[in-house]
């Protein structure tokens, strides 16, 4: 049963991407490879005498010879989305080596956050399944011997039977917590693509964290994506078009709708960008300023790597966060546990 979970689990969360160490080293192989004027499908054929990479090439250059895009071809090879997503911007702007350039930097810094939030949260929660495990010893055997042994002292057995009631209490939401995690986590991944945008995007404007993570995000790749188009001369009305034909950011392909409505309507993008959440303030800013799209491609190129470095900075914040605060709550319980199986030995000690 914990295997076919374990199974199912994983295959809902990763879909079966490659593993994202092997895909770092092939984007960066392929980034080198074009920087020394390899054309892409001998880059690849080259790409070939690694091991490692060997059958992920084959596959890409196998869907390139067929006609199918970069980002289809990586997408096909199970690539993760957010490299899938950079690509497909390639075909418009035709720049593979900075597109891969960029990818690659935006692709190691998000592993570099996942690899230090593993490291910091990994230690808190060994401790508190320890921990966990622990207190059922205590409810189950410790407690209950001293609640006998203490049952002619009133004050003490009320102490040690408060203690119970508050380790239930412990037990039973940290299991809560957990089974509600892993079913939330299953059943969003299982019906999430069948709810609607707009409703989707109610739902994250209600938590307030990674609220504020979409907000920096949604920013960044329009203001990313956005500059590197008006770079390669394209107009508003073509930018916004390419934007809205990707698929994996939902959120980004909606806005782009709306905004490309809007324009048709010859109104001004900044005032429906004033309404929409998860877009900064400063980036509306910009908008509304800005008339030629020599000065709007700069500003947007200086914000987005503004934005940036105060996405790396809040993330690094909140994970730095997290160990210490498990911590202060462990160390809180144990404080309580240790008055909990001491107190009633006072209040006897009281009575001699």
């Amino acid at each position: 049963m914990v295997l076919y979970l374990k199974k199912h689990f994983k295959k809902l969360l990763i879909k079966e991407r490659l593993n994202e160490n092997v895909q770092l080293i092939f984007l960066k192989r392929l980034h080198h490879l074009l920087n020394l004027g390899y054309p892409i499908l001998d880059a690849l054929e080259v790409m070939k005498w690694d091991p490692r990479l060997a059958s992920i090439s084959d596959t890409i250059k196998h869907n390139l010879t067929r006609g199918l895009r970069i980002d289809k071809a990586l997408d096909k090879a199970k690539f993760h989305d957010s490299i899938v997503a950079y690509l497909y911007f390639v075909s418009i702007n035709g720049n593979l080596t900075l597109s891969l350039e960029k990818c690659i930097s935006m692709f190691e810094q998000r592993m570099n956050h996942i690899k230090r939030f593993n490291k910091i949260i990994r230690y808190p929660i060994v401790l508190l399944g320890v921990f966990t495990i622990l207190l059922i010893f205590l409810k189950r055997s410790v407690l209950p011997s001293f609640f006998e042994l203490f049952q002619s002292n009133t004050e003490a057995s009320k102490t040690v039977l408060w203690s119970l009631i508050i380790v239930d209490f412990f037990i039973i939401n940290v299991f809560i917590v957990f089974i509600t995690l892993i079913g939330g986590s299953l059943i969003w991944h299982k019906i999430k693509d069948n709810i609607p945008i707009d409703t989707k995007i109610k739902i994250y404007n209600k938590i307030p964290l990674y609220r504020n993570y979409l907000t920096m995000q949604t920013s960044y790749y329009f203001s990313t994506h956005i500059s590197m188009f008006l770079k390669a001369g394209l107009s508003m009305k073509d930018i916004l078009h390419a934007i809205k034909e990707q698929n994996k950011f939902p959120i980004i392909r909606y806005y782009a709708t709306l905004m490309a409505d809007q324009l048709s309507k010859g109104q001004k993008i900044d005032h429906l960008l004033m309404v929409l959440p998860f877009v900064e303030k400063q980036l509306v800013y910009i908008f509304q300023k800005i008339d030629d799209h020599e000065t709007l491609q700069r500003d947007l190129t200086a914000y987005s790597y503004y934005i940036a470095e105060q996405m790396e900075e809040k993330i690094m914040r909140f994970i730095q966060l997290v160990q210490p605060t498990i911590f202060i709550l462990l160390a809180l319980f144990i404080i309580f546990i240790y008055i909990a199986l001491m107190w009633p030995m006072y209040q006897v000690m009281k009575t001699i």
